[in-house]
């Protein structure tokens, strides 16, 4: 099968394309969300899609919303494909790659939840004993595991910039105090639940990341993705070892290969080698049937 780039639907009207999502209009309380096979790393597009990722995040999300439903309720609808999609050519040529979803008010905050010492994270923590200011013991080596997991949110930023890491006080002055401590309880809550899962299926999940939104209501409501691997950062249980960056079941490939690569991180991305491309689809799959079965 060809890779889906684009979702390039006739029969809907685009409300948004996100760096890996196309986001339509169904009415005023539905929204179909076509997850494609771009990749984005580093905040940049990249221009070598990933074979088939897009269909195994969109099984990895709904898995974990129906596992985790039970903490939040989420964005998932009881409209069908069919009843969205009403064109059986377009239907059929995205119906592994779409959700139908209900429309919510974003809440305009990146919750991140990590566990494990790496990344930018271990960057920080080298140079002043902290990750998004947050103190941490002295002596821990890459990859260790924290002796909490951590809260650091971030701002959600426009294609082609950057987020940036906030304290919990800034977030609070973005989106008030009440909702700023529910999201960062149901997230902790949403995090350590499915970590201890995938522990016991052989995945680590180092950290992750969730997006929010409100009903009409205000309740909140989980959305977007879920523990996935575009969204975290899964290592294999069987080859964990503190002080060395763990091999992956997510993009941290990718990583890694345009980290060794002389690019400024800036667009247009490096294409990336077949075996790269390769290696990550595998890796994508070997994700989903570890937690599914």
């Amino acid at each position: 099968m060809q890779p889906l780039t684009e979702a390039n639907l006739t029969c809907l009207p685009l409300l948004h394309k996100g760096k890996v999502r196309d986001i339509y209009e169904i009415d005023d309380k539905h929204m179909l969300i076509v997850t494609t096979d771009r990749l984005s790393a580093f905040d940049v597009i990249l221009p070598t899609p990933i074979p088939q990722k897009g269909a195994t995040l969109n099984a990895i999300s709904n898995f974990w919303f129906h596992q985790l439903a039970h903490i939040v309720p989420n964005h998932l609808s009881d409209m069908t494909l069919e009843q969205a999609i009403p064109d059986t050519a377009e239907r059929e040529r995205v119906k592994n790659h779409a959700i139908v979803v209900k429309r919510l008010k974003p809440v305009p905050i990146e919750a991140i939840v990590r566990g494990y010492l790496i990344g930018s994270g271990w960057k920080e923590y080298q140079a002043a004993g902290s990750v998004c200011g947050i103190t941490l013991p002295s002596g821990l080596q890459l990859a260790d595991q924290l002796p909490e997991a951590i809260f650091t949110p971030s701002t959600k930023a426009d294609i082609g910039q950057h987020d940036e890491n906030i304290d919990f006080s800034r977030m609070c002055d973005i989106i008030g105090d009440d909702l700023a401590e529910q999201v960062r309880r149901t997230s902790l809550q949403l995090y350590s639940e499915a970590a201890t899962f995938a522990l016991a299926k052989g995945i680590i999940i180092a950290d992750t990341k969730f997006e929010f939104g409100l009903d009409a209501d205000g309740t909140l409501t989980l959305m977007d993705e879920v523990l996935t691997p575009d969204s975290s950062r899964f290592w294999p249980v069987s080859e964990y070892q503190p002080g060395i960056s763990p091999p992956s079941f997510d993009k941290q490939i990718v990583r890694d290969w345009l980290e060794s690569q002389p690019w400024n991180k800036q667009a247009p991305g490096p294409v990336l080698p077949d075996a790269i491309k390769t290696k990550a689809s595998e890796k994508y799959r070997e994700a989903l049937t570890k937690l599914t079965h």
